[in-house]
């Protein structure tokens, strides 16, 4: 197995152009648009390298796939999280949980976007 088997991930929106401000806004980052294999579905991907390290994956639209409401988690990789934090409720979500730290692997801070979907920040330690 590859040291990070993650791969791809998706965040099911209601609203795709609310969603894409919301993470642009929050990550300081550009989503594009990105052609999708099945006409009901619409995608935003996140910046994406198919040759580094881990993952990258899309804001997704799709008939049938409602926001909010499910069991996944995603991490989202920063310098220091509590910036990306401090954009959270400016952006229009709400911060659940500010930087805090987990000991020997960092400061994690969590957030709900838009959407109602739960989404985490983190920063490694610094040896």
């Amino acid at each position: 197995m590859r040291p990070n088997p993650g791969c791809w991930f998706e965040i099911y929106v209601d609203d795709l152009d609310r969603a894409t401000a919301f993470y642009q806004t929050v990550l300081g980052t550009k989503l594009d648009k990105l052609a999708s294999p099945v006409d009901n579905l619409q995608m935003m991907t996140f910046p994406m390298s198919m040759d580094g390290p881990g993952a990258s994956g899309a804001l997704c639209k799709m008939e049938g796939m409602s926001a909010g409401g499910n069991s996944t988690m995603i991490y989202f990789s920063c310098e220091d999280c509590a910036v990306e934090a401090g954009r959270i409720e400016a952006a229009g979500g709400k911060l659940m949980m500010p930087k805090t730290s987990i000991g020997m692997y960092g400061f994690i801070a969590t957030g709900i976007d838009t959407e109602g979907n739960a989404f985490g920040l983190h920063t490694a330690p610094s040896f």
